[in-house]
């Protein structure tokens, strides 16, 4: 059956501290890293996103992408799910803490930035299975 997510890729300045972030801050498990045999250096990190599909933060040089307030064309927004809203609200006050702070919220959905701009959320909405 094709339709269900296998990966999304996340290009990274700093593959080593954006996938520290996914990991240590959101929870995500590593589940692989490689390295550029040419060069030494980490390449590409892959984290499970669940469910079976993966997050792959990958090492780009090219510039970060221009900031952009509200919708972009193309994917514009990783949203992950928390398991209620009592786990939803102990992530944020965890990130604030951290200096990562939100920039809006619906009633089941706070949104932020990662450490390389990123927008990502953590949603709870309560008939998500």
């Amino acid at each position: 059956m094709s339709g269900r997510l296998h990966h999304l890729a996340l290009g990274a300045q700093d593959v080593a501290v954006l996938a520290s972030f996914y990991r240590d801050e959101l929870g995500l498990e590593e589940i692989s890293s490689q390295t550029d045999p040419s060069t030494g250096s980490l390449s590409s990190v892959w984290l499970d996103l669940g469910g079976g599909a993966i997050l792959m933060i990958e090492a780009t040089r090219e510039p970060p992408r221009r900031r952009v307030e509200g919708r972009d064309s193309g994917l514009f927004l990783l949203a992950l799910r928390e398991r209620d809203a009592e786990s939803l609200e102990i992530r944020c006050k965890a990130l604030a803490a951290r200096g990562i702070l939100q920039y809006s919220a619906t009633e089941f959905t706070r949104y932020f930035r990662d450490p390389e701009g990123n927008p990502f959320a953590l949603s709870c909405y309560p008939s998500t299975p």
